[in-house]
């Protein structure tokens, strides 16, 4: 905990003071008491419980100034709130390679099933889009709080060649905003070009922004499940430095085969390898986290810790408002035990 208006904190010098006003003023309760007959009399009359509970109501308004004056230099501490997340975006990859068995019944199936068990967790305001990649990314269902659509749109995937993580990445940005003019044909360029679909870029709208902090964009996210390395498309790292000038964080999880397999696809024979380290730079890059799933049961166990990490989050805090309710209810309970014992207020 650390304060905003540290300066704040020497007035509880100020309490040893009230501490010792209270003690003089009982030295002269002391001195009024001796006028009477007998001093013996009148401490058998309170009663040593009676004595105890008269320096209660004092001591609990001692503690409320104590916490008001905490208050007012205004502590901040790392807490844990819900989450003001949004929107999540999941690009999952329908690459050929999806229909390998390592993982059981197959990759596709067992990343489908949990997915479907991570939308359900999630909070029912939390919109959901879906974007399916594979040599091309295309965005499989809009951001939305339906999840019986986003069950259907899940079981439609089809299996596809090639693997274009970096498109994924950049479809994802496009869905998050829509009006920001984000458009994959121009980051391809050359690529289009040559396969005729000529960009004139004056006619193109360039939304100008203002590059933020890494991570800092709270409203959304996006969580990239591939088993493969990239193939085709855009630069995976390019796209991540898009989503980290934008504060989006990319939470990447990699399935299957780290070393790397020879599998069959639609008479096609392919070796697929993980690319740990690019996913890893891609999470590390936008201030997000990778996960590594080698069965279906660490792939479950991987949604069950992002549903927890996006509905709530740990950040700092001004927390003043806490030490202020303290004050008052300490305040309350000083007065209503002290009118409730001794019919009046201290």
């Amino acid at each position: 905990m650390h304060f905003l208006w540290p300066e704040f904190l020497w007035l509880l010098l100020a309490l040893p003071l009230l501490v010792g006003v209270y003690v003089l003023l009982l030295r002269r309760k002391r001195k009024l008491a001796v006028r009477y007959a007998s001093l013996t009399m009148v401490k058998e009359a309170m009663g040593a419980g009676q004595q105890m509970r008269r320096h209660v109501p004092p001591l609990l308004f001692l503690l409320a100034m104590a916490a008001l004056l905490v208050a007012a230099a205004r502590p901040v501490a790392v807490v844990t709130l819900p989450s003001n997340q949004q929107t999540i975006i999941l690009a999952m990859d329908v690459s050929g390679s999806m229909r390998a068995t390592d993982v059981q019944p197959n990759r596709l199936v067992a990343a489908q099933n949990a997915a479907k068990a991570f939308i359900q967790e999630l909070p029912r305001h939390v919109k959901v889009g879906i974007v399916a990649f594979a040599g091309s990314a295309q965005v499989a269902q809009l951001p939305t709080v339906n999840r019986e659509d986003l069950v259907t749109a899940i079981d439609r995937f089809q299996l596809q060649r090639a693997t274009a993580t970096g498109n994924a990445i950049v479809i994802s940005l496009a869905t998050l905003f829509p009006d920001a003019g984000i458009d994959l044909q121009s980051l391809q360029g050359g690529r289009d070009r040559q396969r005729g679909f000529a960009i004139d870029q004056e006619k193109k709208e360039k939304k100008e922004f203002t590059p933020v902090a890494p991570g800092s964009f709270n409203s959304a996210a996006i969580i990239m499940l591939t088993d493969g390395q990239r193939t085709t498309g855009v630069d995976p790292l390019e796209a991540a430095k898009m989503a980290a000038d934008r504060g989006v964080r990319v939470y990447t999880v990699g399935i299957g085969t780290v070393d790397g397999e020879t599998i069959g696809f639609e008479g096609w024979s392919m070796r697929v390898r993980l690319d740990e380290e690019t996913l890893k730079q891609v999470a590390g890059k936008t201030q997000a986290e990778y996960f590594y799933a080698g069965t279906a049961q660490d792939l479950k166990k991987v949604y069950e810790t992002l549903s927890s990490r996006l509905t709530v989050e740990k950040k700092e805090t001004e927390v003043a408002a806490l030490f202020a309710l303290a004050a008052a209810a300490l305040s309350l309970l000083s007065a209503g035990l002290s009118l409730l014992w001794f019919n009046r207020i201290l």
